[in-house]
């Protein structure tokens, strides 16, 4: 027995003295040779240059300056002659520089462990560079080295379509090598959205070096890939136009310009900002001008506000009673300017209190009637309205290549009993079936909404056509409709557009082009019973007036182009969004956009 101990005692004691061999002389070696082989060779990453967006005509609307950065020599010591020096050179050759900034800058970045030269100013523009260039480039203190800049030519007028990059934090740089090496990222708009692609690849240098830290001949280099590019289907003509229209009639706006198969031309979202001011970190005086704007500058309102849609929904509504029965929607109702459910003596009352007397499908889109809709709703119930409404892209993400869309609501008995923890009542199925109570949707889902009625094809809504030269992939999705059904729905907007009794005909009937469309006035405070007379909306406080809706396409028998838009407490939809709608239909046509141009193939179905 003590043999046997005395033999394992042996082996263990071996095993020890083997590994530990195997430490010292064959793992160590390893350790040593990698610190070794660091001393002597210096890697140092090369960041890409970040790609360019472009318009559908090539027109710059992200693109780098081209400037220089400096830095200066490690290893200065704080407050000596030597470093005072260097800090009055800069500051006689740049006016606008902050020393006080620049040397916490160098104080934080400064290590004993650091051999590189530490960044202090970002960018200096190439013509303020020039002038200086050869006495800083002559000073072994400081580094001039070349440059980008994020600039926006456009600023205001794509701000909330482009978006803009800034200063990576901490988590954005301990996700992504290439963030925390270059040291931005994008913060919105497409700049987020496409930032994988826009920023490129790491490229490296590898370098023998001696102790001092001075190279002596390069090893490897590996080019950086960048200038990845971003091609858009946006006409920033169209857009200045819009935005400018817009603005000149003092209106608060979302407006949408898309074609049929999902190419966005045009998508303003007023009022706006200047991206240009994120791009070094915005001021604090600059940010509380925006932030405290009551109208929104900074939220994109194309997919980030949510509205009632009101009238706008009805042809939503009567495909989604068809869905359940094509007679039940095609049958007559009479409207009195009210209606009530059961023995209550509550007035669920159409915007026309006179009534429009027998209401068939066509005239209650013509007219927008109320209680044509209320009827219909009540007869198939909240449940199914809102799964059919779903189905034709309502209450749901549109897949726009923005980041972070909202899906909006169309409500249902389960998402208030999730939401409220309360019951579903019957008066709430009839305000919805004319968008107003707990629904809430986007400008995007709209005209995506509105070109699945012009053609049966519910698209993808796009700005990006080319990345990094390679073809937007579009997803449609073919919806089938009951053929009669769908005629009347678009007979009843071309009337809404062209015949008398239209709530849009005013504005919309004399244009080069036919025009389909649906107006809508979605309500934001509610209207008591005892009230006999509704007040004009001009005379309310403008953030009690109701909001302007009107989305349309044309030409109407071969459409091409979605027109969306509201205007925020505008109050009606033809009279405050149709001229909008009719001023941007006939610059379209003056530009040539409903001349013989072949419209592009749907090119990817998905049923």
């Amino acid at each position: 027995m003590n043999y046997k101990i005395i033999v394992l005692l042996m082996v263990v004691v071996w095993a020890l003295l083997v590994n530990r061999l195997y430490e010292v002389s064959i793992k160590s070696n390893f350790y040593y040779e990698r610190l070794a082989k660091e001393n002597v060779e210096q890697k140092s990453k090369i960041k890409p240059t970040r790609g360019e967006i472009l318009d559908s005509n090539g027109n710059l609307l992200a693109t780098n300056l081209i400037g220089f950065s400096l830095g200066l020599k490690p290893h200065l010591k704080i407050d000596s002659s030597e470093f005072n020096r260097t800090i009055d050179l800069l500051k006689d050759s740049f006016r606008d520089i902050n020393t006080t900034i620049l040397t916490r800058v160098y104080k934080k970045k400064s290590s004993p462990y650091n051999h590189k030269f530490i960044q202090v100013i970002d960018f200096i523009e190439y013509g303020d560079m020039l002038k200086v260039y050869p006495q800083l480039s002559m000073n072994k203190d400081i580094k001039v080295e070349a440059a980008t800049k994020r600039y926006y030519p456009y600023g205001k007028y794509l701000a909330h379509i482009v978006g803009y990059i800034g200063k990576a934090n901490k988590k954005d740089a301990k996700k992504d090598e290439i963030v925390k090496v270059v040291g931005k990222i994008g913060k919105s708009g497409l700049e987020r959205y496409y930032n994988k692609t826009l920023q490129g690849e790491l490229g490296y240098r590898i370098a023998k070096v001696n102790a001092y830290n001075k190279e002596l001949k390069q090893l490897r280099y590996k080019a950086p890939a960048g200038n990845k590019n971003l091609v858009l289907s946006v006409d920033v003509d169209l857009q200045k136009f819009i935005y400018n229209t817009v603005e000149d009639e003092n209106h608060s706006a979302v407006v949408i310009v898309m074609k049929t198969t999902g190419e966005l031309l045009a998508a303003v979202s007023t009022p706006s900002f200047d991206p240009n001011l994120f791009v070094d970190g915005i001021s604090s005086a600059d940010w509380k001008k925006i932030r405290n704007n009551l109208e929104h500058p900074f939220t994109n309102k194309l997919v980030h506000a949510l509205y009632p849609p009101g009238s706008t929904i009805k042809m939503g509504v009567a495909l989604a009673v068809a869905k359940e029965g094509a007679n039940l929607a095609l049958e007559h109702e009479f409207c009195k300017g009210y209606m009530t459910i059961g023995k209550s003596k509550h007035k669920f009352r159409c915007w026309a209190h006179w009534g429009h007397g027998d209401v068939d499908l066509r005239k209650s889109i013509r007219e927008s009637c109320d209680v044509f809709y209320y009827k219909k709703a009540l007869r198939v119930g909240i449940d199914k309205l809102s799964k059919n409404l779903n189905e034709l892209g309502l209450g749901v993400r549109t897949g726009v290549d923005l980041p972070r869309e909202y899906k909006g609501v169309i409500p249902s008995k389960e998402w208030k009993r999730k939401r409220y923890h309360q019951p579903w009542y019957k008066g709430e199925t009839v305000i919805a079936a004319i968008g107003q109570g707990y629904t809430s949707i986007t400008l995007m889902q709209l005209a995506r909404y509105t070109a699945l009625l012009a053609t049966g094809y519910l698209v993808t809504p796009h700005f990006a056509t080319l990345i990094d030269a390679k073809p937007y992939e579009n997803r449609v999705k073919k919806i089938e409709f009951n053929p009669k059904i769908i005629d009347t729905v678009r007979n009843g907007m071309y009337d809404v557009c062209n015949v008398r009794h239209g709530t849009a005909f005013h504005a919309m009937s004399n244009l080069p082009i036919k025009v389909a469309g649906k107006t809508g006035t979605a309500q934001v405070t509610s209207i008591g019973q005892d009230v006999k007379k509704r007040a004009k909306e001009q005379d309310l406080e403008y953030f009690r007036r109701s909001h302007a809706w009107l989305t349309t396409y044309a030409p109407f028998k071969n459409p091409k182009y979605v027109v969306s838009i509201l205007v925020e407490h505008g109050g009606h939809g033809g009279s405050t969004a149709g001229p909008i709608a009719a001023k941007i239909y006939r610059w379209m046509y003056q530009k040539g956009y409903f001349g013989k141009q072949p419209v592009p193939y749907l090119l990817k179905e998905l049923y």
